[in-house]
């Protein structure tokens, strides 16, 4: 007989250990206060000017770049906000509106907020949470801080930010409600007519493009929409967007928002589709789209992620329209598909011709599947955990390993100059030299810092990074110095003395206190700061979510991937026909660590009465499953388990048990498992998943067990709760949850 090893809640998930956490301190004789500012496993270094608490920020963790205004200037997100940093180099200031602590806001838990900004390096668009699951869409005008309101209530973002620009900057689409629509950037915005007349049609992010040159692409059900860029803004202000564009191709499969992604060749020759994650489709556009050849169909691997596309251009800038129809029709571009499967990095090449699409022998690999091409498409470059490398696109060889360190985020300033930001600097590496010269922008954190020691009058702020000093007055730019001593950590002035309060629950794990002793009254530094009220955050509350599958694994490697990135533990509960049908899937769930449970051999409902169920057919269905995933893995489930769909009765329960199986009952019931047919059937209301997130919030209860049920439902829906996976994991971390196990929690 089986046994369960309850494992005890640590007090790691009890209190804020997820909070901000403020240390090293230290104050100048000109009342300065230095200090280093922890949250989400990121840090900077900040400086505050005691008399008005004003701070500044002095280091920036690179977790995402993005490059504007032409290569002048960086914005540079993580988790304790987004800064703009000018590319000549310069200390960070925060970017208006954007949640940032240095601009007086208190960071949220889970994932890096992601915005979208305009090439030219004007606007970005921003959702500001209003619930758990929704968001109103913002546009914000970074030369005057000044924000619109582009529209109310749109689905928090998932794995993609909801709006792309035009490579113009003229316009951007956005989705909403399972509907796009495009806002043109007026000089009068105040003109722009409503939301209701904007309307593309119905699809998600994911259904549109930018190509090269601007042309807007759009794909729904089977059919491709090319709108070319000359007609794009005048037109669309005044009329129905797809009456101007004109029908690129129509393929042979239906494209699924949500599920699938699409790329469009630069010469707009032919188009890569990825099938739910599960499968490669190539075809030819254009005068060669009913070609006869056999294009490559590419099935993709369990647990395959992180999917980038490589594509270089298809002239050169120089080119006019006949030599680019030249380029189109002779010579074949190199396509290449990088990708993550568990700790390894895999790679597909692909030579499209004029009317055919080979597959390449490849036996290098990159470092990692971040990557991106240079402009002329003759470079790449990728970055990782691992480091930093340069790489020949055409030969397709490494020519520089460029740092072994970890290096978080790159971006090219042009085809000679890269933007590389790691864990020590932000800096401008020159590739067009062999000795890689560098130039640094910023730096991303510091070893040790303080005021420096041996100086009269105001003392400049001191870093250390690895054996390098680095100096700066709090206003403007470090610059490396000659190692230098820096004065001992002191907690007071003649005017202001600091301390550390510990706190229990909240947004900080202590708070920063100064006390004026030159008056009465003790503040914190961030007494002034705003929280965001659409999370209701106490004591962190165990929760468990667990993953139901029944028929195929659709959405396996979206939940996995986000399990991944934020480090949580969950239970997947598998049947046997299940595991029969997908025993490289099974294998995955075991491989990644997480919990694994049992959904019987079948997937019948228990509590029918046409079936007569005998213990004996209790005791063989679990350990018939108990065989086929040891088959299909090597390991063991564990003895947990439930009835399939949750249905049951006293008689089965027991059965189980005297097996030795703990049946484990769902606490919160998003109703996920209710297709398309359920609703028309029950004359019911098909909840959307941002809804369900919005429930599963509300109900909150320590201990709570949370199905999701992962696959396409017999009956279909407009979309699938595990589609919001990372929406659901931000709304439960910012609302004070602890994502565990199901072992962890029943009892």
């Amino acid at each position: 007989m089986k046994k369960l090893f309850l494992l005890t809640l640590s007090l790691a998930a009890v209190f804020n250990l997820a909070a901000v956490n403020f240390s090293n301190l230290t104050v100048s004789n000109d009342d300065r206060l230095l200090f280093r500012a922890d949250f989400e496993g990121q840090h900077a270094v900040y400086v505050s000017w005691l008399s008005d608490m004003s701070i500044q920020q002095l280091t920036a963790h690179p977790e995402k770049i993005y490059l504007t205004e032409n290569g002048r200037t960086l914005i540079v997100l993580n988790s304790l906000g987004a800064s703009k940093i000018p590319v000549s180099g310069g200390l960070p200031s925060p970017l208006p509106v954007y949640p940032s602590f240095s601009g007086g806001e208190t960071p949220l838990k889970g994932r890096l907020q992601d915005l979208a900004a305009s090439t030219d390096g004007r606007w970005i668009l921003i959702t500001e949470p209003v619930s758990a699951g929704y968001g109103n869409l913002f546009l914000v005008d970074l030369s005057t801080g000044e924000k619109k309101i582009v529209s109310e209530k749109v689905e928090l973002p998932g794995s993609s930010f909801p709006a792309k620009w035009a490579p113009d900057s003229r316009l951007f689409v956005y989705a909403k409600d399972g509907r796009l629509y495009y806002f043109p950037i007026l000089s009068d915005l105040s003109v722009l007519v409503d939301e209701r007349f904007r309307t593309i049609g119905s699809g998600g992010i994911d259904s549109i493009l930018w190509g090269q040159h601007g042309d807007f692409y759009y794909l729904a059900g089977n059919t491709l929409y090319r709108v070319t860029n000359p007609e794009l803004f005048t037109r669309t202000i005044y009329g129905d967007f797809l009456s101007i564009g004109a029908v690129a191709a129509v393929l042979p499969l239906s494209f699924e928002p949500g599920f699938d992604h699409y790329w469009i060749a630069p010469d707009s020759g032919s188009i890569l589709v990825n099938k739910s994650g599960k499968g490669l489709f190539f075809f030819l556009l254009g005068e060669n789209q009913n070609s006869a050849a056999v294009l490559p169909h590419v099935v993709i691997p369990h647990g395959a992620v992180n999917f980038n596309v490589l594509w270089p251009p298809a002239e050169s800038k120089q080119a006019g329209p006949a030599a680019a129809r030249q380029v189109r029709n002779e010579t074949p571009t190199q396509l290449t598909v990088v990708y993550s499967l568990m700790s390894e990095t895999m790679v597909l090449r692909f030579e499209a011709g004029r009317n055919t699409i080979t597959t390449l022998s490849n036996r290098s690999f990159p470092l990692a599947s971040n990557g991106a091409m240079s402009p002329d498409g003759t470079k790449a470059i990728f970055w990782g955990e691992n480091g930093l490398e340069l790489w020949d696109y055409k030969n397709w060889r490494l020519i520089q390993r460029l740092s072994n360190n970890p290096v978080y985020s790159c971006a090219w300033i042009n085809n000679r100059q890269i933007i590389a930001g790691s864990g020590r600097f932000i800096e401008e590496i020159n590739i067009s030299s062999s000795s890689y010269p560098r130039r640094r922008i910023c730096l991303s954190t510091a070893d040790e810092f303080g005021f420096e020691d041996g100086v009269r009058g105001s003392s400049r702020i001191a870093a250390r990074i690895g054996t390098e000093w680095f100096t700066c007055d709090g206003r403007n730019f470090w610059n490396a110095v000659p190692g230098i001593q820096i004065k001992p950590a002191i907690l007071y002035s003649d005017r202001y003395r600091v301390f550390l309060e510990p706190q229990v629950t909240g947004h900080y794990k202590n708070l920063l206190m100064i006390r004026n002793m030159n008056s009465t009254g003790t503040v914190s530094l961030v007494s002034n700061h705003t929280v965001n009220q659409s999370y209701t955050l106490g004591r962190q509350t165990p929760i468990a979510l667990c993953f139901d599958l029944y028929d195929d694994d659709t959405g396996l490697s979206q939940v996995l991937s986000a399990l991944s990135r934020l480090n949580i533990r969950a239970t997947f509960f598998l049947n046997g026909e299940f595991i029969r049908r997908n025993p490289a899937a099974a294998a995955v769930i075991a491989e990644a660590g997480h919990e694994t449970a049992s959904l019987f051999y079948t997937p019948i409902d228990l509590s029918d009465s046409r079936y007569r169920i005998t213990n004996e057919f209790i005791t063989r269905g679990l350990a018939r499953n108990e065989d086929e995933f040891h088959k299909a893995t090597g390991k063991e489930l564990s003895v947990l388990w439930h009835p399939p769909y949750y249905r049951s009765s006293a008689q089965v329960n027991a059965a189980a048990a005297a097996t030795g199986y703990i049946t484990v009952n769902r606490s919160i019931d998003p109703g996920d498992w209710m297709s398309r047919e359920d609703t028309l059937r029950l004359n019911l209301r098909q909840i959307q998943p941002s809804q369900m997130i919005e429930q599963i919030v509300e109900k909150r209860v320590t201990g709570a067990v949370v199905p999701i049920r992962l696959g396409l439902l017999p009956g279909g829906r407009d979309e699938y709760l595990f589609q919001r996976i990372e929406a659901l994991l931000d709304a439960l971390i910012r609302s004070g949850y602890t994502i565990v196990p199901v072992s962890t929690v029943i009892r």
